[in-house]
């Protein structure tokens, strides 16, 4: 039978495990108050706050077992013994450690930016100690492996100040392709926010049995406001479509 633990043990467990908790809130309030006070970057903030919660939880829990009378010498031995075990059930935790060091220190993504990533696309909500959460358009939120950033491509679309929108569209043969580049270039040229260097253009991609296939292009300074001027430019475009004599000239977006 396994004797009880002595009232003063367990004092000590509770006592223990209360002050991990509170040193951790406390850390991660000193934390959240730092980024305001300082600007200090939140990704960093964030893999801060992981390490030392979890090592304060680790510190807890080694006296914890040492208050109960379990050797912590004796598992690490153990642990050593059966270390190829260990190996590889830890391989993954260590590897998505290492993963959000280099993100980390490369400042290849932060929080706040949007990538894409596994075929998952969204804004980043959080770098942790092993796993990177962002959220989709739709409100998913996806957790990615931080390891995943070191053997896949991903795509940041918040890396640079401005941005390139582009609208598909579809125009007949008879549509003349000069005439109307010149036309959306203008009046793209005059809508805020647009830049006018790089000006707007037109890129035609193909020749189809159905028509022309282009993109109309034009930069923006905020790479946030992607959606909101991909609308604007295609209410404009429709504008300059519209205005050709012949209705049957367009054929609209993709």
């Amino acid at each position: 039978m396994i004797p009880s633990p002595a009232p003063e043990t367990i004092l000590i467990i509770i006592v223990t495990v209360m002050t991990a908790v509170l040193l951790v809130k406390w850390a991660s309030y000193f934390l959240r108050r730092s980024t305001r006070k300082w600007d200090l970057d939140l990704t960093l903030i964030q893999v801060l706050n992981d390490i030392i919660k979890y090592s304060i939880y680790i510190i807890a829990l080694s006296i914890v077992l040492r208050e109960l009378g379990i050797d912590v010498t004796a598992i690490t031995v153990s642990l050593g013994i059966a270390g190829v075990s260990v190996g590889f059930a830890s391989r993954d935790i260590i590897s998505n450690f290492i993963s959000g060091i280099f993100i980390l220190a490369d400042k290849s993504f932060r929080v706040g930016d949007t990538i894409e990533v596994a075929g998952q696309k969204g804004k980043v909500k959080r770098v942790g100690f092993r796993t990177t959460t962002i959220k989709t358009p739709d409100a998913k939120i996806v957790t990615v492996p931080n390891s995943t950033f070191s053997k896949t491509a991903y795509v940041n679309y918040s890396a640079e100040e401005r941005r390139r929108v582009e609208l598909k569209v579809s125009l007949d043969y008879d549509v003349d392709i000069e005439k109307f580049e010149s036309e959306v270039k203008d009046i793209l040229m005059g809508v805020p926010g647009i830049l006018k260097d790089p000006a707007p253009g037109l890129i035609v991609l193909e020749f189809t049995d159905t028509g022309i296939k282009a993109k109309v292009t034009a930069w923006i300074p905020d790479p946030r406001k992607v959606t909101k001027y991909r609308y604007v430019i295609a209410s404009h475009v429709k504008k300059v479509l519209e205005g050709y004599s012949k209705h049957d000239q367009m054929q609209g977006f993709e």
